[in-house]
């Protein structure tokens, strides 16, 4: 008889630690996307002033070392939410399973385009993707056969282009940015030459999406904040970057005009901008039930104040769903439908 309040306290004592794992923080954590990262921030900033809750802690780590973060397990030391310009890859699922995070939950928030923009000062410039593929591939047609790009101003490419030195600013290998920009740019470039069409496999796709590596193509890491002061201190140089960047420094950048038409909010939203993506958010289903207010964070990102046509995104350069798909994506993610249900 005398164990028996013991072994209730200590019982009593289990749960309250079980509880406060669980409880553990009480803080939203955010990864992921630079792109993403100015979106992210905005309704954090919002949802901590308005929503009962502490503002979320939001990190710009790239997509890829996002979801590296977002994968790695279950619990508090682990991120809540993962921010990507780019749709999750399997590869990053497997991952994720693996590391026993079960449901997760794809939130697509509305679109972007992706950039090649100087500074103000510097040359005004329009190209095709066959330009810039021949621009920044590691190896180029000459004389039918592919040599190692031999291009070192713009003007070598064809007249038309400036005759500055090539440099450009990009995104490392573990950006969506840099996934988005060879997907939409450097694999549709590639397409215009028969030396490369004439290819299989591994080979075309090694043709159309290596960068060259020779100093014409610079990894500048994820703050676009940097590649701006660069880009100002060298005006002939271009930087790669998502449309809402270029949106929010108008005053100080200019965007390159690719296959005849500029980037802009009018022209990414109707498709004929032709570097265009969508951006999304992904939620940890399990931590929902652990960290208080990702629920109501989700309501908040997807609502129609937010990430509607009218929403206070869409004045940092996010180009809203249409109002049927937003309606839609919202339902899904109030309702944290796991991916691929």
């Amino acid at each position: 008889m005398t164990k028996t309040p013991a072994l209730t306290a200590l019982a009593a004592l289990a749960l309250m630690a079980v509880a406060g794992t669980a409880q553990a923080r009480d803080q939203i954590r955010i990864v992921g996307s630079s792109t993403v990262f100015p979106f992210s921030s905005a309704v954090a900033e919002h949802f901590g002033m308005t929503g009962g809750f502490k503002t979320p802690v939001v990190e710009s780590t790239g997509t890829g070392g996002g979801f590296k973060l977002f994968c790695a397990g279950v619990g508090e030391d682990y991120a809540d939410i993962a921010n990507a310009s780019r749709a999750i890859k399997d590869s990053e699922r497997e991952a994720c399973a693996k590391n026993s995070v079960g449901d997760i939950t794809e939130v697509k928030i509305g679109y972007d385009g992706i950039v090649l923009a100087n500074a103000r000062s510097g040359p005004a410039m329009t190209v095709t993707r066959a330009q810039l593929w021949l621009a920044l591939a590691k190896t180029v047609p000459q004389n039918g056969a592919l040599v190692p790009n031999p291009y070192q101003n713009w003007s070598e490419i064809d007249p038309s282009l400036p005759a500055e030195k090539i440099e450009v600013l990009g995104p490392p290998p573990t950006s969506g940015t840099r996934d988005a920009f060879v997907e939409l740019v450097m694999d549709k470039g590639c397409e215009e030459f028969a030396e490369v069409t004439s290819l299989d496999g591994e080979a075309k796709k090694a043709a159309c999406q290596a960068i060259r590596e020779d100093g014409a193509f610079v990894e500048a890491g994820e703050n676009d904040n940097l590649i701006v002061q660069k880009l100002e201190a060298n005006p002939a140089a271009f930087g790669v970057f998502g449309f809402s960047f270029l949106d929010q420094n108008m005053d100080r950048l200019q965007g390159a005009g690719v296959e005849g038409v500029g980037p802009s909010f009018e022209t990414i939203a109707d498709g004929s901008y032709p570097v265009s993506r969508p951006l999304f958010f992904y939620v940890k289903n399990s931590h929902a039930e652990m960290v208080p207010g990702i629920r109501e964070f989700v309501a908040e990102f997807m609502s129609e104040g937010a990430s509607g046509e009218e929403g206070y995104l869409a004045d940092k350069g996010l180009i809203p769903l249409p109002e049927a798909e937003h309606a839609a994506v919202m339902s899904s993610a109030m309702a944290l439908t796991p991916l691929g249900n």
